[in-house]
This record gives structure tokens, C-alpha cells and sequence, in this order.
């Protein structure tokens, strides 16, 4: 699922091409991807006549602020993409909601899945918050800070971990306890900051919580700058992300550790798949009672780095039945990857003509989110 570099990518991407369009009507196929109306009709006579202002970002959606105080949010979920194209561009089954704009253009949710949902919203006219009118509340009230706002400090961050139990990695997942690091972002997070993703809270020094603040605020602003990683079905706007390859611990299970040359790990933690680094990553003796049960739902390969054994290739000599599935899991991965990439290109055939803007790309000055300067990988030793 998009994370929340991803998601701003998207809609900076859409800041520079929808701002000032005015929606002239909206059509779609899956009304089960509305999450604010009953109907598609009704979804569709709500947007009409309404003007794009601004485009941002909360937690892991896209909001786009209308005209006549009103939002539309975008959750991309697993596989939704957005694309701005002319009308006559061309479309494919997987497009199931499509804006109409006043210049010719449309702006269209295309999602493989059917996961992903929209959703059009009253805003207050007063405190400008998105509001769930059915709920009785707002949209974002169980979404916690965002993790790259200047008011967010390591005090700040202090205080809301220091109020929680359990262990780093669901924590970093809950998105009521931080807003948009997801699965990628939480496991590079953890190894930057040497931190074992079932390490409990409480047993964390302050600098190992400042550790962990650094590193989680420097891994999401890098991921921005490079657009973040497309994996899978991720795509923005403007094109795809590169932070994949930068990522030193996520889908790399069996692979060397850039800072110790050990293999990484590959377990289960909440039905997610975790990566780490054992060696790097130490789990405290206190905190490996009832840690056991997750540990054991990876296995590392034996040895430093790749063996001979473990090199591509069918019938390699020497492999035992553990081996050869390990083997056969990477090749798969490496089919995924490769078949992920080919439906990211078929989404964009068509879409390399220059299309007109309604608004200039946001200066730094203008733009959402202040974050730490990037760091560099660690170097090989």
C-alpha cells in the first residue's frame, strides 16, 4: 500500500496539473469504491460545478480542496493510481471513476484491485477540517500527528510513545499513533536506527528514542525526494518513484546486510511481513520472552552472504529442500517485480504527450511538508 512519501508524491504531482480546473461532471463503474454517498449519482451531482483549489495530503490520502467547503479525499489503497489525461486518451477496464475538467482533461482513478476508495466531504468553515457527516465528527480524528510537521519534535514524540506499551513495529504501524509510515518505511526506519522491530517500548533509552525519531523523519523525507518506492503497482502522476532502490532491509530477505554483511531476515509480525537485520538489530534478552512465536515464522540462511548453493539456477548441486524453496521464493519475488513494472508501463501508454497546467509546480516555500535533510545509505563493510 502507498505509504505517506508516496502519497505526497501524488498529490504534488496533481498540485502542478488540476489546481484552478473546474469538475464538470464524474462517472463510474464501481460504486463500491464511494465511501461518502450511497450512488454513484449522487457522488457525481455533489462534485459538479466545484473548482480544484489546493491539493494535499493527510496520513495515507490525497485531499483535494473544493470550492463551496467541501474535500475530496482519494485512498489509493494497494493498486490505485490517478492520472491526468486528455479525454480521449486511452482507457482500459481497470478505470472505475473518471472527473470530467473544463479544459478537456480528466482526472482518473484507475484501481486493479477494487480496493481503493473516494470520498466527498463537507469541510468547516471554520476550522477547515474535513468532516464525516455521518460519523458526527472529523474524517481524520483517529489519525495521529504527521510525522514530518515542525511542531511534531522529538518532545512531542516522547510523550506519545512513552504513553504506550507493546513492541516498535505495530506500534510504528498504527496510524493512530503516527500518521502514514507504513510496512517499508517502519522496517528501513528500525534498521537505520539499529532497533529490533519486536523490541518492546519501554525498554527503548532516550537515545534509542531519539534514534528512532531521527531516523523514521529521515527515511520518509528521502523517500519524498526520490518519489518514492515502486513497488508493485505504485505509480504517481508524473511518473514512477526510486527510492526501491535505496531500500537496504525491505524485500531483501536472504540478502547481505549493507553494514554487517549478514543475510537479513524475513518474519511475521501482525500478518506483515517483517525484515531485519539480527546481528544489527539485537533484540534485549527482556524482551524475548513471547517473541518466539513470530521469530519463528522466518528462518535466515545459513552463512555470510550468498552461498554457493544459493546462487540462480535450476538443479544447483549441493541445495537441500530448504534452499531450493528459499531460491524459488526469490525467483518469484523477481517475477512480481518485473510483472508489477509491466502493468505500471501499460497504465501509462498514452500519457507521454504534454498536457496543459492550471497552476505552477509549488515553490519550497509553498510546499506541505518540512522535513530533515536525507541521509545516504551506509557503506558496504
Amino acid at each position: 500500500m502507498p505509504e505517506l512519501p508516496e502519497v505526497e508524491t501524488v498529490a504534488r504531482d496533481l498540485r502542478r496539473l488540476v489546481v484552478g480546473a473546474t469538475i464538470l461532471g464524474a462517472a463510474g463503474d464501481w460504486p463500491r469504491a464511494i465511501a461518502s454517498h450511497a450512488s454513484m449519482a449522487a457522488f457525481a451531482d455533489g462534485l459538479v460545478g466545484r473548482r480544484i483549489e489546493a491539493v494535499g495530503r493527510r496520513a495515507k490520502l490525497v485531499v483535494v480542496d473544493l470550492s463551496g467547503d467541501a474535500a475530496l479525499t482519494i485512498h489509493l489503497k494497494m493498486t490505485g493510481q490517478l492520472f491526468v489525461v486528455p479525454a480521449g486518451a486511452p482507457s482500459d477496464r481497470h478505470v472505475h471513476l473518471a472527473l470530467a475538467l473544463d479544459d478537456g482533461r480528466e482526472l482518473r482513478f484507475r484501481d486493479i484491485r477494487k480496493f481503493g476508495r473516494v470520498g466527498l466531504w463537507p469541510r468547516d468553515p471554520l476550522s477547515g477540517a474535513v468532516l464525516d457527516a455521518e460519523a458526527g465528527g472529523e474524517l481524520f480524528a483517529g489519525h495521529g500527528p504527521e510525522p514530518l510537521e515542525e511542531a511534531f519534535t522529538l518532545r512531542a514524540f516522547r510523550e506519545r510513545l512513552r504513553r504506550r506499551r507493546g513492541r516498535l513495529k505495530p506500534l510504528l504501524l498504527d496510524q493512530a499513533f503516527i500518521a502514514g509510515i507504513g510496512n517499508i518505511y517502519a522496517d528501513e526506519a528500525l534498521w537505520r536506527a539499529r532497533l529490533h522491530p519486536l523490541r518492546r517500548v519501554a525498554s527503548l533509552r532516550p537515545s534509542d528514542e531519539a534514534s528512532l525519531y531521527r531516523e523514521f523523519r529521515a527515511v520518509l523525507a528521502e523517500a519524498i525526494e526520490r518519489r518514492g518506492s515502486s513497488i508493485d503497482d505504485y505509480t504517481a502522476p508524473d511518473g514512477d518513484g526510486a527510492m526501491q532502490e535505496r531500500l537496504v532491509v525491505y524485500q531483501r530477505a536472504g540478502a547481505p546486510c549493507v553494514r554487517c554483511g549478514r543475510p537479513i531476515r524475513r518474519i511475521v509480525v501482525g500478518q506483515r511481513a517483517t525484515h531485519f537485520c539480527s546481528w544489527c538489530q539485537r533484540l534485549p534478552a527482556a524482551d524475548r520472552a513471547g517473541a518466539a512465536a513470530p521469530l519463528a515464522t522466518g528462518r535466515p540462511p545459513r552463512g555470510r552472504g550468498r552461498r554457493w548453493v544459493e546462487l540462480p539456477g535450476d538443479g544447483v548441486l549441493g541445495r537441500t529442500p530448504g534452499e531450493s524453496a528459499r531460491a524459488e521464493a526469490q525467483a518469484r519475488t523477481q517475477r512480481t517485480r518485473t510483472a508489477a513494472a509491466t502493468r505500471r508501463a501499460a497504465a501509462r501508454a498514452g500519457l507521454e504527450a504534454p498536457v496543459p497546467t492550471h497552476a505552477e509546480a509549488p515553490t519550497d516555500a509553498e510546499a506541505p511538508v518540512t522535513a530533515p535533510a536525507s541521509v545516504p545509505a551506509p557503506e558496504r563493510r
